[in-house]
C-alpha cells in the first residue's frame, strides 16, 4: 500500500511574513497537514490493492469507485492531504503580482481581466459559509479555467476540475493573526502567490 508522508514545505515557517505568520503556518502544516495525512493512510487501508496503489488525483476523481463506507473518509483526507500540497506550492516568499503567459490569457478569455478574476476569486471565497476553498481550476471538458469554491476538503477533482491556484479559508488558515477578519487574509494572501507554480500546472494540461 502506498504511505503518504507530510510533504517538506519549500520554504521557511515565517518565509511568507508579514502577509502570513510563521506560527499559523506551522501549526497548519505539522498539525493540520499532518491529520489530513494519517487520516488518509487509514482509510487506504480499508480498500482494495488497486484503489490503495491508485494515485490520489486520480483517486479522487474517481471516489464512485470507492466503497460508500470509506468515501466519505477518502474525500476528506485524501483531499485534505492533495489540497494543501498543492497550497503550499502556491506561495512563495516575495509573490503575487499580476501572472503572464498562458495563465494572464486564460484568465482573460474567461474573465476579461485579470482584476475581474480577483475581485471574484476574493469576494466569492470570502463569502464561503463555514469551511472550504477558492479555486482556479482547469476544466478539460470546456478547455477553459474557471472559479470555483468547494465544500471543507472536497477536491475540484472530485468534479473533474485539475486545480491550479486553491486558497485556504478555513479559519486555521488565519486566525491566529487576522481573527474573524476573512476579507483582510484573502488581501494578504495574493501578495504570497506563485505565478510560477501556477503557470507550471496549466502548461502540464
Amino acid at each position: 500500500m502506498v504511505k503518504y508522508e507530510l510533504p517538506k514545505l519549500p520554504y521557511a515557517y515565517d518565509a511568507l511574513e508579514p502577509h502570513i505568520d510563521a506560527k499559523t503556518m506551522e501549526i497548519h502544516h505539522t498539525k493540520h497537514h499532518q491529520a489530513y495525512t494519517n487520516g488518509l493512510n487509514t482509510a487506504l487501508e480499508s480498500l482494495s490493492s488497486e484503489l490503495q496503489n491508485m494515485e490520489l488525483t486520480k483517486l479522487l476523481s474517481s471516489l464512485d469507485k470507492v466503497p460508500e463506507n470509506v468515501r466519505g473518509a477518502v474525500n476528506f483526507h485524501g483531499g485534505g492531504y492533495d489540497n494543501h500540497t498543492l497550497f503550499w506550492n502556491n506561495m512563495k516568499p516575495n509573490g503575487g503580482g499580476t501572472p503572464g503567459g498562458k495563465v494572464s490569457d486564460a484568465i482573460k478569455s474567461v474573465f476579461g481581466s485579470f482584476d475581474t478574476f480577483k475581485e471574484k476569486f476574493s469576494k466569492d471565497s470570502g463569502a464561503i459559509q463555514g469551511s472550504g476553498w477558492g479555486w482556479l481550476a482547469y476544466n478539460p471538458a470546456t478547455k477553459k479555467v474557471e472559479f470555483t469554491t468547494m465544500p471543507n476538503q472536497t477536491s475540484p477533482r472530485t468534479k473533474g476540475l485539475i486545480p491550479l491556484l486553491g486558497l485556504d479559508v478555513w479559519e486555521h488558515a488565519y486566525y491566529l493573526k487576522y481573527q474573524n477578519r476573512r476579507p483582510d487574509y484573502i488581501t494578504a494572501w495574493w501578495n504570497v502567490v506563485n505565478w510560477d507554480e501556477v503557470e507550471n500546472r496549466l502548461s502540464k494540461v
